[in-house]
C-alpha cells in the first residue's frame, strides 16, 4: 500500500441546503407515492396527539364526574381511531421501504451510466474504492435520508406542530412555555452541526482510503505474499482504521452529547410546566385532564425531539455521503461528442496523426509535434522504451484521449467530427493483461457482439486459435471463467480475447503487448491468430517481444515522444540504430534460452541477418 491515497475534494463544512434540496429531489420522479406516504404519516401524527387529548376528556368528562356513558363513547372513539392509525403505519412503512429502494436503484443507476461516459483520464486519478464507496454505501444514505429521515422529520414535526396547539387550545400561558423551548433548541442544533458534519466527513474520506487499501491487498495478494508484505500492509492498515476509529468516535461523542442536552431542556420545561399548572388549578383555571395533558404533551414531544435532533445528526452523514456522490454524477467527461459529430457507418483505416502533441500533466510532455500516415490495412508496429509514448499513440487513436495540440484524421476527417461511438465501435482491443468477466467463456467471446449467433463465436474461436482448448474443457463453451478469468491460464485468457475481437468484427485492430506474458509456445499459438485477425484491418502492434512483429509493414521506434527510426524489420537492422540493438540484445538473450528467433524469417537475407545481428565474439 502507498502512503499516496487519492485526496477527494475538499466539501464546505457549512450546512449545504442545496445539497439537502438536491437529496430531497431524488424522490420527484416517485411523487404519487411520496405524497401518499407524506399524508399517512401525517393522520398518524394527527391522531397521536389527538389521543392524549382523548386521555383528557377522559379524565375531565367520565372519571372526574362519574360519566359512565362519556367514558363508554371516549372508549369507542380511541378504538375506531386506533384501527385508522395501524392501516396508515403499515401504510407509510410499506412506501418507506419500497420508495428507499427505488432512490438507491435511481442514483446507482445514474452513476453507474455516468461512469460509462467518463473519459480514461478519470479512471487513472479516481481510485476503485472511492467508487465503489460512491456507488454502495453513500447511495444507500441518501436513500435513508430521503426515506426514513424524511418520515422521522414528517412525524416529529407533525406531533409537535399538533400537540401545541392542543396545549393551547387547553390553556395558553402554559402554551407559550413551551413554545419558549423551541429556540433554545435551535441554538443548541446551530452549535452542534457544524462539528458533527466535520468529524462525518472525516469517516466518509478515511472510509474510501480503507475501501482502496481493502482492493488493493486482495486484487494484489500475490504480490503482497510473495514479497511477504502481510506485517507492513497491516500496520499501515492498522493507521487507516485507527484514523476512522477516532474520527468515529469524536462524531459519536458529539451526536450522544446532543440528545441529553436536548433531555435536560426538555425535563427543565416540564418542571416548570408542573408547578405553573398546579397553581393554575388552584386558581380554576385549569383542570386536572388539562395539566395531566400537558405533562403527557411534554413527555410526548420528548420523542419527536429526540428523533429530530437524530435525524439531525444522521443527515451530516448523509450529506456528507450526497456531496461525493453528486461529484461523481457532475464529473464532465474530458473527451466527449463534439456539437454535429456523426457515425459515417464505417471506417476504412487510414489515419492520419498531424503535428500532435499530448501531456497527462501539463509539464510532462508524452508526445510532441508527432506525425504519422498509416494506411488502411497497414500493419503498424510501435516499439521502444517504457514511457516513450506508445500506448498514448493507441489511446489518441481510440479516441480515449484526445491531442492537446494538433490534429488526428481518419479516412481524411478530423476525428473530433466523428462520434466516439462511431470510432470506438469499430475499434478491437487485446491487451497485455487481458480482462474477462465472470461468465462461461461463450458469454465472453460474445461480449462484444451480443447478437452474435453460437455459430459465429465459435468461428471467431477458430479463427483466433481458441476452439481447439475451449472444447477440450469439461464444458466446453459453456465451462465458466471464473471471476476475471482466474480459472484459466494467462494464455487461454489471451486467445479468448482475441476471439472477442475478432466477433466485434473491428475495422481497427491494436494489439498491446499481447504476447508478453505467455510461453513460448502460447506465443506461437496467438501470433497465428493474430495474423489471420489482421488481414485487411489496421493494425498497430505494440510489443517488447520483437519476434513478434517482424512482418509488419512497419516498425517505428518512439522515443522521447516522436519517431527516431522507421522501416521495415530488415531495413532497421540494417541501418544498425536503436532497433538494431534492441533486437540484438534479445537474441543472445533467446539464443541462451535456446529458442531461434529467425525460425520463420522468411526473406533469403535471414541468414545475413543472423550474422550482423550477432557479433562475431559472441
Amino acid at each position: 500500500m502507498s502512503e499516496a491515497y487519492f485526496e477527494e475534494e475538499e466539501f464546505t463544512t457549512q450546512f449545504n441546503g442545496k445539497t439537502v434540496l438536491r437529496i430531497l429531489k431524488q424522490a420527484l420522479p416517485h411523487w404519487k407515492m411520496l405524497i401518499g406516504f407524506v399524508a399517512a404519516i401525517a393522520v398518524t401524527s394527527v391522531l397521536d396527539s389527538y389521543f392524549t387529548y382523548l386521555g383528557k376528556r377522559m379524565i375531565d368528562e367520565g372519571i372526574a364526574v362519574g360519566n359512565r356513558g362519556a367514558l363508554a363513547g371516549i372508549a369507542a372513539a380511541y378504538v375506531g381511531l386506533m384501527l385508522i392509525q395501524a392501516v396508515t403505519v403499515f401504510f407509510f412503512i410499506r412506501n418507506a421501504g419500497v420508495l428507499g429502494e427505488r432512490i438507491t436503484y435511481d442514483l446507482r443507476k445514474k452513476m453507474f451510466d455516468h461512469l460509462q461516459a467518463l473519459s480514461f483520464s478519470y479512471y487513472s486519478r479516481t481510485p476503485i474504492g472511492w467508487i465503489m464507496s460512491r456507488v454502495t454505501s453513500d447511495s444507500e444514505r441518501i436513500a435513508e435520508l430521503v426515506t426514513w429521515g424524511l418520515l422521522d422529520v414528517v412525524w416529529a414535526t407533525m406531533n409537535i406542530t399538533t400537540a401545541l396547539v392542543f396545549m393551547a387550545t387547553i390553556n395558553a400561558r402554559l402554551a407559550l412555555v413551551v413554545f419558549a423551548m423551541v429556540p433554545i433548541l435551535v441554538y443548541v442544533a446551530v452549535r452542534f452541526k457544524t462539528k458533527i458534519i466535520v468529524e462525518y466527513r472525516n469517516v466518509r474520506k478515511v472510509n474510501s482510503k480503507i475501501t482502496g487499501a481493502y482492493n488493493e491487498n486482495i486484487t494484489g495478494v500475490r504480490v503482497v505474499k510473495a514479497l511477504c508484505r502481510e506485517e507492513r500492509n497491516l500496520d499501515e492498515f492498522g493507521g487507516l482504521t485507527g484514523e476512522m476509529y477516532r474520527a468515529a468516535v469524536r462524531a459519536a461523542w458529539l451526536s450522544a452529547l446532543f440528545l441529553p442536552t436536548v433531555q435536560i431542556i426538555s425535563a427543565l420545561v416540564v418542571g416548570v410546566i408542573v408547578w405553573y399548572g398546579g397553581l393554575q388549578v388552584e386558581l380554576g383555571a385549569l383542570t386536572i385532564g388539562g395539566i395531566q395533558a400537558f405533562v403527557s404533551y411534554i413527555t410526548f414531544m420528548m420523542w419527536p425531539i429526540q428523533d429530530l435532533a437524530r435525524v439531525y445528526a444522521g443527515m451530516q452523514n448523509s450529506i456528507a455521503s450526497a456531496e461525493r456522490v453528486f461529484s461523481l454524477i457532475d464529473a464532465v467527461p474530458e473527451v466527449q461528442d463534439r456539437e454535429g459529430a456523426v457515425d459515417p457507418g464505417t471506417i476504412a483505416g487510414d489515419i492520419v496523426f498531424d503535428h500532435v502533441s499530448f501531456r497527462y500533466e501539463d509539464d510532462k510532455p508524452v508526445l510532441q509535434d508527432f506525425s504519422l500516415q498509416v494506411r488502411r490495412g497497414e500493419t503498424i508496429a510501435l516499439v521502444g522504451p517504457t514511457g516513450g509514448g506508445k500506448t498514448t499513440i493507441v489511446n489518441l487513436i481510440g479516441r480515449f484521449y484526445e491531442p492537446k495540440e494538433g490534429r488526428i484524421l481518419i479516412d481524411g476527417r478530423d476525428y473530433t467530427e466523428l462520434s466516439l461511438h462511431a470510432i470506438q465501435s469499430r475499434l478491437g482491443v487485446v491487451l497485455q493483461t487481458p480482462h474477462l468477466f465472470s461468465g462461461s467463456v461463450r458469454e465472453n467471446i460474445r461480449y462484444g457482439r451480443l447478437e452474435a449467433t453460437d455459430q459465429e463465436v465459435e468461428e471467431a474461436a477458430r479463427i483466433a486459435s481458441a476452439h481447439e482448448f475451449i472444447v477440450h474443457m469439461p464444458k466446453g463453451y459453456d465451462e465458466e471463467v471464473g471471476e476475471g478469468g482466474n480459472l484459466l491460464s494467462v494464455g487461454q485468457k489471451q486467445l479468448i480475447s482475441l476471439a472477442r475481437a475478432v466477433l466485434a468484427q473491428p475495422e481497427i485492430l491494436i494489439m498491446d503487448e499481447a504476447t508478453s506474458s505467455v510461453d513460448t509456445l502460447t506465443e506461437a499459438l496467438i501470433q497465428q491468430g493474430m495474423e489471420r485477425v489482421m488481414e485487411g484491418r489496421t493494425t498497430f502492434v505494440i510489443a517488447h517481444r520483437l519476434s513478434t512483429i517482424k512482418r509488419a509493414d512497419r516498425i517505428i521506434v518512439i522515443e522521447n515522444g516522436g519517431v527516431t527510426e522507421m522501416g521495415t524489420h530488415a531495413e532497421l537492422l540494417r541501418a544498425k540504430g536503436h532497433y538494431y540493438r534492441l533486437y540484438t540484445r534479445q537474441f543472445r538473450a533467446e539464443r541462451e534460452q535456446g529458442v531461434n528467433p529467425f525460425a520463420e524469417q522468411e526473406t533469403v537475407e535471414a541468414p545475413a541477418l543472423v550474422a550482423e545481428a550477432v557479433p562475431a565474439d559472441d
